[in-house]
């Protein structure tokens, strides 16, 4: 399987200490073998992914986020950001749910989840974690959850949202507007051979979790399809 080479966290590293134009440029052809190895990396866990799911991404030039920085908003003016990234999505509307990898010495992880949810999607999840929370509480601590992830991360509001009883006891999911699964790696991890097979291991064992969300958000509170 399609490795992450040592020199792709080098480039990152030194990226790092030298995070201006000029270095960028005299080293352009390391981010561009850098930037190769990654979308080999992807391209092979979108064929493998396609075993168990069916995915919307067709290369991982396509999925790989920009290493330019936007930093119009960012007080940090960095030119870029020190990390490769991408995301994967679940393809037709009945498959919910998405897939994020985040390469960065130190510091990489994948995620999977609903990171922001529209409100229809967000009251819809609320009112199944509040009539079904025995389900969700279920699900989480399953052996394929909890041996994976970190517990459920993401924004929350700050007491109860409005309608819902502090005293619930699925509150602490219910404060949640963003629904985040999440596994960290370490860098002799990300470098070792089996990485891609451990990555594509861990994004299946989320499907029971995926399997039930999607069902909520395609149907009513009368089990109806509603999409």
């Amino acid at each position: 399987m399609t490795t992450i080479h040592p020199s792709t966290l080098k480039f990152l590293k030194d990226l790092a200490k030298h995070n201006d134009r000029d270095w960028f440029a005299a080293h352009k052809q390391s981010y561009l073998d850098s930037q190769q190895n990654v979308c080999d990396f992807i391209d092979e866990l979108i064929r493998e992914m396609n075993r168990h799911d069916e995915l919307d991404n067709v290369s991982g030039k396509k999925s790989l986020y920009r290493i330019y920085s936007d930093v119009r908003f960012k007080k940090d003016k960095s030119p870029y950001n020190v990390r490769f990234a991408f995301s994967l999505s679940r393809a037709t509307k009945f498959r919910r749910g998405g897939y994020y990898v985040h390469i960065k010495p130190g510091g990489s992880y994948l995620s999977c989840g609903f990171f922001s949810p529209n409100p229809a999607d967000l009251n819809r999840i609320r009112q199944d974690i509040s009539d079904n929370y025995d389900q969700w509480n279920k699900i989480l601590r399953s052996k394929t959850i909890a041996l994976n992830f970190v517990p459920m991360a993401g924004d929350k509001v700050a007491t109860a949202p409005r309608g819902y009883d502090i005293k619930h006891p699925g509150i602490k999911l219910l404060r949640h507007k963003q629904f985040i699964l999440r596994h960290y790696f370490t860098d002799a991890e990300v470098m070792a051979p089996d990485f891609l097979k451990e990555v594509n291991k861990i994004f299946k064992a989320v499907r029971p979790f995926f399997d039930h969300m999607s069902e909520v958000l395609t149907t009513n509170l009368n089990g109806e399809l509603i999409v």
